[in-house]
């Protein structure tokens, strides 16, 4: 009988069998840049297979050096769904990237060859990636000091071109830092904003990025969720591979399975019913990044087990319900809904609940011997 719950030597053996994330790499002809761009792109593992899933976007400046610490992370955080498989775009810039992100020295305002390039990502690169690929309308820009101050250009779009932004020791134009925190109130949508710097970063950039922290922090709210990170004894390339971590961790919490400090902290003492808790935090995820994820078999047991905990049933009867409905062939719904109906004062039906589920699939602690267990005991107390 097939278990969802394999062996530490089950999961050695699937190990060597699964898809690898692929990278391909693409040329994009721009009638603003005059010239074609090289792409990077690293596609998700099940890319091929799940024809019907869309997947975010992280789109990667500096892709020369930034592009396999950025996709590396993506990989692995979502792996162990820690955040959304989604797919990496890394632009090619090389020594074109000054010339990408220049400014007019009076507006400070991307001009001449930064204009242009604005251009390109906004209205040729992202149209052509949502066409060639099967995204969602999540994307995240991230970019290390000169383009990690070009990305905050978007900003000033209405609405802003990227939900996210990752800027990695920026290294700012004059007035920025008083133009960020005058625009951002005035978005509208959600907006997931991070920034980093280190202890060794460069003297300037250190300084300009913690003045802007200072200015950014008291604007958190409802629709700005903002994070930062000053690593001690980063330099300002050492700082990349701590900061990318810590902002996929930042930006994607919401997304990630229900963890024992989520039980501790908020499943046992949430005022609303926890079923509830558990539709809003996946209504959360398909409103923030546009998926519609199934319900993880993880999270129904930490909302089964709330549930029970605070003598919910009614919470209890909701999740078994929900659970049946999304993994009809487990015993995952089945057991709790028995346990629903032993502690409702129905133990006939739960007894027939139990019984009836023995030849499906077990779900972690559930197995079949528990549910015929159960049932027994029942048919013992009452003699059925």
């Amino acid at each position: 009988m097939k278990r969802i719950l394999l062996p530490v030597f089950g999961l050695l053996l699937a190990f060597s069998g699964l898809a690898q994330s692929k990278v391909i790499y693409e040329e994009i002809t721009s009638m603003k840049l005059g010239e074609s761009r090289r792409l990077k792109i690293q596609l998700p593992r099940d890319y091929e297979e799940n024809v019907d899933k869309s997947y975010p976007i992280v789109l990667v400046l500096d892709a020369n050096y930034l592009f396999e610490p950025v996709a590396g992370n993506v990989d692995y955080f979502s792996y162990w769904e820690d955040m959304p498989e989604a797919i990496v775009v890394g632009v090619m810039q090389g020594d074109k990237r000054y010339d990408d992100c220049h400014y007019d020295d009076t507006n400070f305002m991307p001009a001449e060859t930064g204009a242009d390039f604005f251009e390109f990502v906004g209205l040729e690169l992202m149209p052509y990636i949502d066409s060639a690929f099967r995204t969602a309308k999540f994307v995240i820009a991230v970019g290390h000091d000169f383009t990690a101050n070009y990305i905050n250009y978007y900003l000033f779009k209405d609405p802003p071109l990227f939900n996210g932004y990752i800027s990695l020791s920026p290294d700012l134009a004059p007035m920025l830092d008083d133009r960020l925190p005058q625009r951002i109130p005035n978005i509208q949508s959600k907006l997931f904003y991070y920034m980093a710097t280190g202890t060794d970063d460069i003297k300037d950039l250190m300084e300009i990025t913690e003045d802007l922290n200072k200015k950014l922090s008291p604007l958190k709210s409802e629709t700005f969720s903002y994070y930062y990170d000053n690593f001690e004894g980063a330099t300002h390339y050492s700082l990349v591979a701590r900061a990318i971590p810590s902002a996929m961790e930042k930006i994607f919490s919401v997304y990630r399975p229900i963890s024992k400090q989520e039980y501790k902290d908020v499943l046992l003492k949430t005022e609303m019913p926890i079923h509830q808790y558990l539709v809003d935090k996946y209504k959360t995820i398909e409103d923030l990044f546009g998926l519609t994820n199934p319900i993880r078999v993880n999270d129904y047991l930490a909302t089964a087990r709330a549930s029970e905990k605070r003598k919910q049933w009614e919470s209890l009867k909701e999740i078994a319900i929900m659970a049946k409905q999304q993994y009809p062939d487990t015993n995952l719904g089945d057991y709790y809904l028995g346990r629903y109906y032993e502690e409702v004062g129905e133990p006939k039906k739960a007894m027939r609940i139990f019984q009836g589920a023995f030849d499906k699939e077990e779900v972690d602690f559930i197995t079949t011997d528990l549910m015929l267990d159960k049932a027994d005991k029942i048919k013992e107390d009452f003699g059925y």
